[in-house]
Protein backbone atom coordinates (compact mmCIF):
# COMPACT_ATOMS: atom_id res chain seq x y z
CA UNK A 1 0.00 0.00 0.00
CA UNK A 2 0.98 3.41 -1.07
CA UNK A 3 1.38 6.58 1.10
CA UNK A 4 -1.98 8.64 1.81
CA UNK A 5 -3.13 11.14 -0.58
CA UNK A 6 -1.78 14.59 0.89
CA UNK A 7 -5.27 16.04 -0.19
CA UNK A 8 -7.31 13.63 2.62
CA UNK A 9 -6.39 13.52 6.44
CA UNK A 10 -4.08 11.22 7.25
CA UNK A 11 -6.18 8.26 8.81
CA UNK A 12 -4.44 7.24 12.71
CA UNK A 13 -7.27 5.24 14.08
CA UNK A 14 -7.09 1.66 12.45
CA UNK A 15 -7.87 0.36 16.02
CA UNK A 16 -11.05 2.06 15.40
CA UNK A 17 -11.54 0.45 12.28
CA UNK A 18 -9.31 -0.96 8.64
CA UNK A 19 -9.63 -0.40 4.92
CA UNK A 20 -10.21 -3.69 3.23
CA UNK A 21 -7.07 -4.78 1.72
CA UNK A 22 -7.63 -4.75 -2.61
CA UNK A 23 -6.70 -8.85 -2.24
CA UNK A 24 -9.45 -9.67 0.68
CA UNK A 25 -12.00 -7.44 -1.63
CA UNK A 26 -10.92 -9.68 -4.92
CA UNK A 27 -11.34 -13.24 -2.84
CA UNK A 28 -14.78 -11.80 -1.98
CA UNK A 29 -15.70 -10.66 -4.92
CA UNK A 30 -16.65 -13.68 -6.78
CA UNK A 31 -18.85 -15.09 -3.73
CA UNK A 32 -20.97 -11.77 -4.82
CA UNK A 33 -21.80 -12.17 -8.39
CA UNK A 34 -20.63 -16.09 -9.99
CA UNK A 35 -21.03 -17.79 -6.45
CA UNK A 36 -24.74 -17.92 -5.50
CA UNK A 37 -25.54 -21.09 -3.63
CA UNK A 38 -26.65 -21.88 -0.20
CA UNK A 39 -23.32 -23.34 1.41
CA UNK A 40 -26.06 -26.28 3.22
CA UNK A 41 -26.95 -27.29 -0.75
CA UNK A 42 -25.70 -30.65 -1.19
CA UNK A 43 -25.83 -29.73 -5.60
CA UNK A 44 -22.51 -27.92 -6.88
CA UNK A 45 -23.15 -24.49 -6.60
CA UNK A 46 -23.83 -24.65 -2.67
CA UNK A 47 -20.14 -26.84 -2.63
CA UNK A 48 -18.49 -24.09 -4.35
CA UNK A 49 -19.75 -21.91 -1.64
CA UNK A 50 -19.10 -24.66 1.40
CA UNK A 51 -15.59 -24.64 0.01
CA UNK A 52 -14.97 -20.92 0.47
CA UNK A 53 -16.43 -21.27 3.98
CA UNK A 54 -13.90 -24.48 4.94
CA UNK A 55 -11.09 -22.47 3.50
CA UNK A 56 -11.16 -19.52 5.24
CA UNK A 57 -11.83 -21.94 8.51
CA UNK A 58 -8.29 -23.41 7.80
CA UNK A 59 -6.70 -19.97 7.22
CA UNK A 60 -8.64 -18.32 10.37
CA UNK A 61 -7.44 -21.53 12.60
CA UNK A 62 -3.43 -21.15 11.19
CA UNK A 63 -3.28 -17.92 12.15
CA UNK A 64 -4.70 -18.49 15.33
CA UNK A 65 -2.37 -21.73 15.81
CA UNK A 66 -5.79 -24.13 16.45
CA UNK A 67 -7.89 -27.14 14.42
CA UNK A 68 -10.24 -25.62 11.92
CA UNK A 69 -13.39 -26.93 13.35
CA UNK A 70 -12.90 -24.91 16.48
CA UNK A 71 -13.59 -21.91 14.46
CA UNK A 72 -17.01 -20.71 14.52
CA UNK A 73 -18.12 -17.75 12.11
CA UNK A 74 -20.04 -15.00 13.55
CA UNK A 75 -21.42 -11.48 12.77
CA UNK A 76 -17.87 -9.71 14.49
CA UNK A 77 -16.30 -9.36 17.84
CA UNK A 78 -19.82 -8.36 19.49
CA UNK A 79 -21.30 -11.41 18.62
CA UNK A 80 -18.16 -13.43 19.12
CA UNK A 81 -17.59 -11.97 23.00
CA UNK A 82 -21.61 -12.55 23.98
CA UNK A 83 -21.69 -16.03 22.18
CA UNK A 84 -18.34 -17.09 24.57
CA UNK A 85 -19.79 -15.76 27.60
CA UNK A 86 -23.14 -15.76 27.70
CA UNK A 87 -22.69 -19.07 26.09
CA UNK A 88 -20.72 -20.47 28.66
CA UNK A 89 -22.79 -19.42 31.47
CA UNK A 90 -25.96 -21.52 29.93
CA UNK A 91 -23.85 -24.54 29.39
CA UNK A 92 -21.74 -24.23 32.87
CA UNK A 93 -24.89 -23.70 35.35
CA UNK A 94 -23.37 -25.12 38.48
CA UNK A 95 -20.91 -21.66 38.23
CA UNK A 96 -22.24 -18.16 39.06
CA UNK A 97 -19.03 -16.16 39.45
CA UNK A 98 -17.39 -14.18 36.63
CA UNK A 99 -14.23 -12.78 36.32
CA UNK A 100 -12.40 -9.54 34.54
CA UNK A 101 -11.69 -6.68 34.09
CA UNK A 102 -12.36 -2.61 35.08
CA UNK A 103 -10.49 -1.95 30.85
CA UNK A 104 -13.09 -4.36 28.95
CA UNK A 105 -14.42 -3.40 25.69
CA UNK A 106 -18.33 -2.92 25.85
CA UNK A 107 -18.83 -6.31 23.94
CA UNK A 108 -17.20 -7.54 27.05
CA UNK A 109 -18.42 -5.47 30.04
CA UNK A 110 -21.71 -5.42 28.70
CA UNK A 111 -22.34 -9.48 28.58
CA UNK A 112 -20.91 -9.58 31.86
CA UNK A 113 -23.22 -6.68 33.11
CA UNK A 114 -25.90 -8.74 31.80
CA UNK A 115 -24.82 -12.11 33.81
CA UNK A 116 -24.28 -9.83 36.47
CA UNK A 117 -28.25 -8.78 36.51
CA UNK A 118 -29.59 -12.64 35.98
CA UNK A 119 -27.48 -12.62 39.66
CA UNK A 120 -24.56 -13.67 38.87
CA UNK A 121 -21.24 -12.28 41.20
CA UNK A 122 -18.95 -10.37 38.62
CA UNK A 123 -15.79 -9.14 40.02
CA UNK A 124 -13.83 -6.63 37.98
CA UNK A 125 -10.01 -5.92 38.88
CA UNK A 126 -8.58 -3.09 38.34
CA UNK A 127 -4.98 -2.34 36.16
CA UNK A 128 -1.93 -0.83 37.17
CA UNK A 129 -0.28 2.19 36.13
CA UNK A 130 0.33 0.89 32.15
CA UNK A 131 -3.35 -0.31 31.76
CA UNK A 132 -2.16 -4.09 32.23
CA UNK A 133 -4.08 -6.58 35.11
CA UNK A 134 -2.52 -7.76 38.19
CA UNK A 135 -1.64 -11.62 38.44
CA UNK A 136 -1.78 -11.47 42.45
CA UNK A 137 -5.30 -9.84 42.04
CA UNK A 138 -6.70 -12.60 39.96
CA UNK A 139 -5.46 -15.08 41.88
CA UNK A 140 -7.52 -13.61 45.01
CA UNK A 141 -10.49 -13.54 43.38
CA UNK A 142 -10.90 -16.60 41.60
CA UNK A 143 -12.90 -19.74 43.52
CA UNK A 144 -14.46 -22.84 43.52
CA UNK A 145 -17.55 -20.52 41.86
CA UNK A 146 -15.48 -18.92 39.35
CA UNK A 147 -17.49 -19.97 35.88
CA UNK A 148 -14.97 -17.79 33.44
CA UNK A 149 -12.54 -15.42 33.56
CA UNK A 150 -12.32 -13.22 30.32
CA UNK A 151 -9.78 -10.45 29.89
CA UNK A 152 -8.66 -8.91 26.56
CA UNK A 153 -5.62 -9.59 24.25
CA UNK A 154 -4.52 -6.02 23.59
CA UNK A 155 -6.25 -2.68 25.31
CA UNK A 156 -8.11 -0.86 21.93
CA UNK A 157 -7.10 2.71 23.14
CA UNK A 158 -3.53 1.83 24.80
CA UNK A 159 -2.41 -1.14 23.35
CA UNK A 160 -1.04 -2.83 26.31
CA UNK A 161 -0.77 -6.09 26.26
CA UNK A 162 -2.15 -8.74 29.16
CA UNK A 163 -0.71 -11.55 30.50
CA UNK A 164 -3.23 -14.15 29.32
CA UNK A 165 -1.13 -17.33 29.45
CA UNK A 166 -0.88 -16.34 33.36
CA UNK A 167 -4.31 -15.89 33.65
CA UNK A 168 -5.11 -19.03 31.64
CA UNK A 169 -3.15 -20.87 34.10
CA UNK A 170 -4.66 -19.39 37.26
CA UNK A 171 -8.31 -19.75 36.04
CA UNK A 172 -7.85 -23.57 34.77
CA UNK A 173 -6.31 -24.04 38.78
CA UNK A 174 -9.72 -22.94 39.76
CA UNK A 175 -11.55 -25.12 37.49
CA UNK A 176 -12.69 -22.38 35.09
CA UNK A 177 -12.74 -21.06 31.62
CA UNK A 178 -10.57 -18.41 29.93
CA UNK A 179 -11.66 -16.15 27.20
CA UNK A 180 -10.05 -13.12 25.86
CA UNK A 181 -11.32 -10.50 22.90
CA UNK A 182 -8.72 -10.50 20.59
CA UNK A 183 -10.06 -8.31 18.35
CA UNK A 184 -7.30 -5.99 18.02
CA UNK A 185 -4.36 -7.94 19.09
CA UNK A 186 -4.79 -10.52 15.94
CA UNK A 187 -2.50 -9.41 12.89
CA UNK A 188 -0.32 -6.99 14.98
CA UNK A 189 1.13 -9.24 17.11
CA UNK A 190 1.25 -13.18 17.41
CA UNK A 191 -1.84 -14.51 19.00
CA UNK A 192 -2.03 -18.67 19.53
CA UNK A 193 -4.17 -20.08 21.36
CA UNK A 194 -1.95 -23.18 22.34
CA UNK A 195 0.73 -20.94 23.81
CA UNK A 196 -1.75 -18.59 25.86
CA UNK A 197 -3.84 -21.81 26.95
CA UNK A 198 -7.07 -20.08 26.48
CA UNK A 199 -10.41 -21.66 26.00
CA UNK A 200 -12.28 -19.26 23.86
CA UNK A 201 -10.84 -16.77 21.58
CA UNK A 202 -12.81 -13.95 19.72
CA UNK A 203 -11.82 -11.68 16.47
CA UNK A 204 -13.24 -9.25 14.40
CA UNK A 205 -12.32 -8.77 10.67
CA UNK A 206 -12.78 -4.96 10.06
CA UNK A 207 -9.38 -4.79 12.91
CA UNK A 208 -8.02 -6.97 9.97
CA UNK A 209 -8.42 -5.29 6.96
CA UNK A 210 -11.43 -7.38 6.08
CA UNK A 211 -15.03 -6.12 6.02
CA UNK A 212 -16.90 -4.79 9.00
CA UNK A 213 -19.29 -7.36 10.16
CA UNK A 214 -17.70 -10.48 10.34
CA UNK A 215 -15.81 -12.14 12.66
CA UNK A 216 -14.93 -15.46 14.76
CA UNK A 217 -14.39 -17.42 18.15
CA UNK A 218 -12.44 -19.62 18.53
CA UNK A 219 -14.05 -22.91 20.78
CA UNK A 220 -11.57 -25.79 22.18
CA UNK A 221 -12.71 -28.68 21.43
CA UNK A 222 -14.31 -29.68 24.63
CA UNK A 223 -15.38 -26.55 25.81
CA UNK A 224 -18.93 -26.96 27.01
CA UNK A 225 -20.99 -23.67 25.22
CA UNK A 226 -24.33 -23.50 24.39
CA UNK A 227 -25.74 -20.75 21.12
CA UNK A 228 -27.64 -17.70 21.89
CA UNK A 229 -29.55 -17.98 18.96
CA UNK A 230 -32.13 -20.51 17.73
CA UNK A 231 -32.34 -21.86 14.11
CA UNK A 232 -30.96 -24.52 11.66
CA UNK A 233 -27.36 -26.38 12.36
CA UNK A 234 -25.50 -23.96 10.72
CA UNK A 235 -21.94 -23.83 12.37
CA UNK A 236 -22.58 -26.83 13.41
CA UNK A 237 -25.53 -26.05 15.61
CA UNK A 238 -23.73 -23.04 17.66
CA UNK A 239 -24.46 -20.22 15.27
CA UNK A 240 -27.66 -20.69 13.12
CA UNK A 241 -28.11 -18.60 10.11
CA UNK A 242 -27.09 -18.94 6.34
CA UNK A 243 -23.10 -17.92 6.65
CA UNK A 244 -22.12 -14.71 5.19
CA UNK A 245 -19.62 -16.38 2.43
CA UNK A 246 -18.14 -13.52 0.87
CA UNK A 247 -17.39 -11.83 4.19
CA UNK A 248 -15.85 -15.10 5.70
CA UNK A 249 -13.68 -15.57 2.60
CA UNK A 250 -12.33 -12.23 3.26
CA UNK A 251 -11.84 -12.86 6.59
CA UNK A 252 -9.89 -15.96 5.80
CA UNK A 253 -7.80 -14.07 3.17
CA UNK A 254 -6.97 -11.51 5.78
CA UNK A 255 -5.69 -13.71 7.79
CA UNK A 256 -3.60 -15.55 5.53
CA UNK A 257 -2.19 -12.26 4.45
CA UNK A 258 -1.46 -11.17 8.52
CA UNK A 259 0.27 -14.11 8.87
CA UNK A 260 2.75 -14.15 6.00
CA UNK A 261 4.42 -10.82 6.92
CA UNK A 262 3.68 -10.69 10.44
CA UNK A 263 7.09 -10.68 12.50
CA UNK A 264 8.09 -7.93 9.23
CA UNK A 265 4.97 -6.07 9.52
CA UNK A 266 5.23 -5.48 13.13
CA UNK A 267 8.81 -3.83 13.10
CA UNK A 268 7.77 -1.75 10.24
CA UNK A 269 5.27 -0.53 12.35
CA UNK A 270 6.90 -0.41 15.80
CA UNK A 271 9.65 1.60 13.88
CA UNK A 272 7.18 4.05 12.42
CA UNK A 273 5.21 3.93 15.82
CA UNK A 274 7.98 5.55 18.03
CA UNK A 275 9.26 7.46 15.23
CA UNK A 276 6.02 9.70 15.59
CA UNK A 277 6.69 9.83 19.44
CA UNK A 278 10.47 10.76 18.92
CA UNK A 279 8.92 14.06 17.02
CA UNK A 280 6.34 14.38 19.03
CA UNK A 281 7.88 14.26 22.43
CA UNK A 282 10.48 16.29 20.71
CA UNK A 283 8.50 19.42 20.48
CA UNK A 284 5.94 19.32 23.09
CA UNK A 285 6.77 20.02 26.51
CA UNK A 286 5.12 17.52 28.93
CA UNK A 287 3.96 15.06 26.87
CA UNK A 288 3.45 11.95 28.53
CA UNK A 289 2.47 8.73 27.34
CA UNK A 290 -0.81 6.71 27.87
CA UNK A 291 -0.17 2.21 28.20
CA UNK A 292 3.37 0.28 28.94
CA UNK A 293 6.27 1.50 27.27
CA UNK A 294 7.39 -1.94 25.32
CA UNK A 295 4.95 -4.71 26.29
CA UNK A 296 1.89 -2.96 23.55
CA UNK A 297 0.44 -3.24 20.10
CA UNK A 298 3.46 -1.99 17.58
CA UNK A 299 1.02 0.50 15.92
CA UNK A 300 -0.62 2.15 19.16
CA UNK A 301 0.44 5.33 20.37
CA UNK A 302 -1.69 6.98 22.87
CA UNK A 303 -0.28 10.09 24.55
CA UNK A 304 -1.36 13.20 26.98
CA UNK A 305 -0.99 16.21 25.03
CA UNK A 306 -0.71 19.43 28.53
CA UNK A 307 -2.58 21.55 28.73
CA UNK A 308 -5.78 21.31 26.80
CA UNK A 309 -8.65 18.40 25.94
CA UNK A 310 -7.78 15.59 23.14
CA UNK A 311 -10.82 16.45 21.48
CA UNK A 312 -10.22 20.21 21.29
CA UNK A 313 -6.59 18.88 19.60
CA UNK A 314 -8.78 16.96 17.01
CA UNK A 315 -11.02 19.51 16.29
CA UNK A 316 -8.27 22.09 15.72
CA UNK A 317 -6.35 19.53 13.24
CA UNK A 318 -8.22 18.30 10.92
CA UNK A 319 -5.53 17.04 8.26
CA UNK A 320 -5.11 14.03 11.03
CA UNK A 321 -7.76 11.46 11.40
CA UNK A 322 -7.37 10.04 15.14
CA UNK A 323 -10.00 9.98 17.85
CA UNK A 324 -9.54 10.22 21.62
CA UNK A 325 -10.37 6.31 22.99
CA UNK A 326 -12.41 3.54 21.53
CA UNK A 327 -15.09 4.48 19.01
CA UNK A 328 -17.78 2.51 21.35
CA UNK A 329 -16.73 4.98 24.11
CA UNK A 330 -16.64 8.06 21.98
CA UNK A 331 -18.87 11.31 23.22
CA UNK A 332 -19.54 9.98 26.64
CA UNK A 333 -16.67 11.87 28.64
CA UNK A 334 -14.77 13.81 28.32
CA UNK A 335 -12.08 11.52 29.73
CA UNK A 336 -11.17 7.78 29.12
CA UNK A 337 -12.00 5.43 31.34
CA UNK A 338 -9.42 3.34 30.45
CA UNK A 339 -6.98 6.38 30.99
CA UNK A 340 -8.64 7.16 34.33
CA UNK A 341 -8.38 3.79 35.43
CA UNK A 342 -4.56 3.55 35.12
CA UNK A 343 -4.54 6.52 37.86
CA UNK A 344 -4.31 9.63 35.57
CA UNK A 345 -6.07 12.56 36.96
CA UNK A 346 -9.14 13.60 34.88
CA UNK A 347 -7.86 16.75 33.82
CA UNK A 348 -4.55 15.12 32.58
CA UNK A 349 -6.52 12.36 31.45
CA UNK A 350 -8.90 14.33 28.89
CA UNK A 351 -6.28 15.34 27.05
CA UNK A 352 -5.34 12.34 25.93
CA UNK A 353 -5.26 10.91 22.05
CA UNK A 354 -4.79 7.93 20.36
CA UNK A 355 -2.85 7.25 17.32
CA UNK A 356 -3.09 4.20 15.61
CA UNK A 357 -0.84 3.32 12.51
CA UNK A 358 -1.76 0.76 10.17
CA UNK A 359 -0.53 -0.94 6.66
CA UNK A 360 -0.93 1.98 4.54
CA UNK A 361 0.59 4.21 6.75
CA UNK A 362 3.96 5.95 5.87
CA UNK A 363 7.29 7.47 7.42
CA UNK A 364 5.77 10.44 5.28
CA UNK A 365 2.29 9.87 6.98
CA UNK A 366 3.44 10.00 10.37
CA UNK A 367 5.82 13.54 9.69
CA UNK A 368 2.67 15.07 8.30
CA UNK A 369 0.98 13.98 11.14
CA UNK A 370 3.47 15.18 13.82
CA UNK A 371 3.43 18.37 12.56
CA UNK A 372 -0.16 18.67 12.06
CA UNK A 373 -0.47 17.75 15.72
CA UNK A 374 2.49 20.21 17.05
CA UNK A 375 1.19 22.88 14.87
CA UNK A 376 -2.58 22.50 16.47
CA UNK A 377 -1.71 22.06 20.24
CA UNK A 378 0.80 25.35 19.69
CA UNK A 379 -2.54 27.10 18.48
CA UNK A 380 -4.28 26.04 21.02
CA UNK A 381 -2.08 27.41 23.94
Amino acid sequence: MTEQSSSRPIYLDHNASTPVLPEVLETMLPYLSGHYGNPSSAHVYGRAMREGVERAREQVARLIDCQPDEIYFTSGGTEANNLAIRGAAVANPGRRHVLTSVIEHPATSGPCAFLQGMGYRVDRVAVDETGAVRLPDIRSAVDGQTLLVTVMHANSETGTLQPIGELAGIAHAAGALMHTDAAQSLGKVAVSVQREGVDLLSLAGHKLYAPQGIGALFVRSGTAIEPLLLGAGHERGLRPGTENVAAIAGLGRACEIAQSDLATESRRTTALRDHLWDRLNGQIPGLALNGHPFDRLPNTLNVRFPGISGNALLAECPAVAASTGSACHEGKDPASAVILAMGVPPEAAAGSVRLTLGRGTTKIDVERAADALIGAWRRLQ
